[in-house]
């Protein structure tokens, strides 16, 4: 969203931060989408056409968000319905959790930050101990685990670590669901209409063609990154902050935060 797409003050408030005990915020999401985005740009232009591109993400960012939303009930101790679209991510979801003893609780999920010193404030998806450390753990639907989200965590790490100083580390994980080819080492994810299909890399043998390929049934992926060390990253959101603040100046006057 560029500066032009806003109606009005209200409407750039609502969309780009929160107002918290009278006082605005930009939100950490929206400071990070200054930051280019060369995979997006492949996908656009690679797309029959702009409105198909459009309608793909649209589907794919509503099956992501029922992923998300589903996975931090289950954080939260609820049992939520999970609809069959979304099951075989879910269940790999709740495997995971299990296997790997993840601990939290209510008061650490979709919990909000601020960090009053730089002017900034998000939400965080949970904290929660794992592998006998204590750390964000910021949920992802994406394709793959992209260098922005170090960006995103950093600057949650930054909000928590004056408040829990046993804060260690944090991760992304990623949440996913995919068919694998029956005769070679290639998967296919279907999401958002669009069927993507992977070959290894580097090759593990040989691969079929795209219309030769067999596939399994849809099975659940979680994948988990860790990054323990987050004040290089910090000092590379400040500077994203910089430069968002400078292309919505502007807006950043009429509502006073500038």
């Amino acid at each position: 969203m560029s500066m032009w797409d806003y109606k009005d003050e209200k409407d750039f408030k609502e969309k780009c931060g929160y107002d918290i005990d009278g006082t605005w915020y930009p939100r950490v999401t929206k400071i990070i989408d200054i930051k280019s985005k060369p995979a997006l740009y492949y996908y656009y232009g690679e797309a029959a056409s702009y409105k198909a591109a459009q309608d793909s993400t649209k589907k794919a960012a509503e099956e992501g968000t029922l992923i998300h939303e589903t996975s931090e009930a289950i954080l939260l101790g609820k049992n939520p319905e999970v609809p069959q679209i979304i099951k075989p991510a879910i269940s790999a979801f709740c495997d995971f959790i299990e296997r790997n003893n993840i601990q939290t609780s209510p008061e650490l999920v979709e919990r909000r930050i601020i960090n009053k010193d730089e002017r900034y404030a998000g939400t965080i998806d949970a904290m929660v101990l794992m592998d006998g450390k204590f750390g964000v753990m910021d949920i992802k639907t994406s394709q793959g685990i992209y260098r922005d989200y170090n960006l995103q965590t950093s600057a949650y790490m930054e909000a928590l670590a004056h408040e829990y100083k046993n804060l260690q580390t944090r991760w992304i994980m990623r949440i996913d669901q995919i068919h694998s080819c029956i005769n070679c080492p290639a998967t296919m994810r279907p999401k958002g209409d669009r069927k993507k299909i992977r070959r290894p890399w580097p090759r593990k043998g040989p691969v079929c063609a795209d219309d030769a390929h067999e596939w399994g049934e849809l099975k659940g992926l979680i994948e988990v990154k860790e990054f323990p060390n987050w004040k290089s990253d910090f000092a590379a959101f400040l500077g994203a902050k910089i430069l968002w603040e400078w292309e919505n100046e502007n807006w950043l006057k009429k509502v006073k935060y500038i």
